[in-house]
């Protein structure tokens, strides 16, 4: 990292405040260049304000804004990136329809009386993909490509107006691990051009990774600046959540008891020649392992019957069932809270009210009619049950956090008393406050006699919550590994299709 002798960026007692809520109580910044400075806090801390303002996306109502020690105000997006400041956002900004060039360009194109010059928009273009890595012909469609490169796009779109601050939100939140890791290679490579990194992300084994300093919100508020060789998890959490968390895993060992879920050389369409089999009982967390791709989520799928198994058997509480949709699979008993909650968990535009409510309605329905009071009942519950910050009933899901949205997916499955929960990465993208309170609500209901069969991706949180894990290889379960069994090393050999060690 160079460091600067003044800060290329900072910005001191910065206020903002929106209708009945104070998102910014007079918070401080630096950034020095060629830093990757992270920017951690639980959601509504304020970082994703602070954010904009720096971007010029809306005005600060108060506080300092300097640029290489200079006093500015910045009234809109354009004026910032004509300071080198450039906001890439977690749902990126690109024409899914136009070819490369046009994305990187768009907007700023190279033109002589009125035509774009298409020559030396495709060279310039070239440049800036080829220093993110991408090696690709300009006249590549974008939506062509997958979501990790699309990510690189944006950054040789932002490299391309000379941006001297690039600010990444969430940036690794849809990636798999191959592109988490180009990623990375791409920051690390700006860094050492002298390029500033702001880096928000809830995922603190990156930020460790990656951070040469780490600022944390709490509550609109500095909290605390962690330098290098002080990041590790403890202290980010401490200061985002303003105490130790030690007992972060609080489980308790709960005896199983009879079998829920039976799997019996089951094969699912996506890997038609691998049976698998599997057994969960009640009151059990296990967890299943895997990389990406492994074929863990079409597993869920498959006994929720989302994709129905094409041959082998499965029982439920001992009775044979094979669920051809997921209405037979919610009828014996079987919840899932999939992996992508925006696209299927939730209906964005409806109301807390409705979303909570809508695997009930079938049940609780009078004579073909809605139930309008046991619907604002159920919804009730969920909200005081999970905790679920809104407004009031009828705000609708798409203005709530990650965190929260994810709370009204699991509470309109435990309105239905399922007896077996699955939940595909049930805290990805969620701050660490919302997972503490997620782990709670899973110990709780293992203890009460629900078994849970949950999909993730941290090793933290397999480690910390299951009582068993399944681990997964090209859609075959490579072994199963007890409490005590558990561990990195076990678990990624297991993984990559290696045997275990004696």
């Amino acid at each position: 990292m160079a460091v600067a002798d003044s800060p290329l960026l900072e910005v001191r007692n910065l206020t903002k405040s929106f209708p009945g809520v104070l998102a910014l109580k007079g918070v401080s910044l630096t950034l020095d260049k060629g830093e990757v400075l992270a920017l951690i806090g639980e959601n509504g801390a304020g970082k994703s304000t602070l954010m904009k303002i720096l971007a010029g996306v809306q005005p600060a109502d108060s506080g300092e804004y300097f640029i290489d020690s200079q006093p500015v105000q910045l009234q809109n997006v354009r004026e910032a990136l004509t300071f080198g400041i450039a906001l890439i956002h977690q749902e990126l900004n690109l024409a899914s329809n136009l070819d490369l060039a046009a994305n990187i360009f768009l907007g700023r194109e190279v033109n002589q009386r009125g035509f774009i010059q298409e020559d030396i928009l495709r060279q310039e273009a070239k440049k800036h993909l080829t220093r993110v890595g991408l090696d690709l012909p300009t006249d590549t469609i974008t939506g062509t490509l997958p979501i990790g490169k699309q990510q690189l796009v944006e950054i040789a779109k932002a490299l391309s107006c000379n941006a001297r601050v690039l600010i990444m939100d969430e940036p690794t939140s849809s990636l798999s691990q191959k592109e988490t890791e180009t990623l990375f290679e791409v920051v690390k490579g700006l860094r050492a051009d002298g390029i500033s990194v702001i880096y928000i992300s809830h995922r603190l084994g990156e930020v460790k990774e990656l951070a040469d300093r780490v600022t944390v919100f709490r509550d609109g508020e500095n909290a605390g600046d962690l330098a290098r060789d002080e990041i590790d998890h403890n202290h980010m959490v401490r200061l985002m959540v303003g105490r130790d968390l030690n007992e972060f895993y609080d489980r308790t060992k709960h005896k199983p008891q009879g079998v829920v879920l039976s799997v019996k050389e089951v094969i699912s369409p996506t890997y038609p020649g691998v049976p698998v089999s599997m057994e969960i009982r009640a009151g059990e967390v296990v967890g299943i392992a895997g990389l990406v791709g492994a074929g863990r989520t079409e597993l869920l799928q498959t006994i929720f019957g989302v994709t129905p198994a094409l041959s082998g058997t499965m029982e439920m509480a001992g009775k044979a069932f094979c669920p051809q949709s997921p209405r037979e699979a919610i009828e014996v008993g079987i919840a899932l809270a999939p992996e992508d909650r925006k696209q299927h968990g939730l209906v964005l535009p409806m109301s807390v009210r409705e979303n909570a409510s809508l695997p009930s309605l079938r049940r609780d329905q009078k004579r073909g009619m809605l139930n309008f009071s046991e619907e604002h009942r159920i919804a009730e519950q969920a909200v005081e049950q999970m905790k679920i910050k809104t407004p009031n009933l009828e705000q609708f899901a798409r203005f709530l956090s990650g965190g929260n949205q994810q709370k009204i997916v699991l509470g309109k499955w435990l309105a239905m008393n399922p007896k077996l929960l699955l939940l595909d990465e049930p805290t990805r993208g969620i701050d660490v406050g919302a997972k503490r309170e997620i782990y709670r609500l899973m110990e709780k209901i293992a203890g009460e006699g629900m078994a849970i069969l949950f999909v993730s991706s941290e090793m933290e949180e397999v480690l910390g919550m299951a009582d068993r894990t399944y681990v997964m290889h090209e859609g075959r379960i490579s072994g199963e590994l007890s409490q005590d069994q558990m561990s990195e090393e076990s678990i990624m050999q297991l993984a990559t299709g290696a045997p275990l060690a004696a």
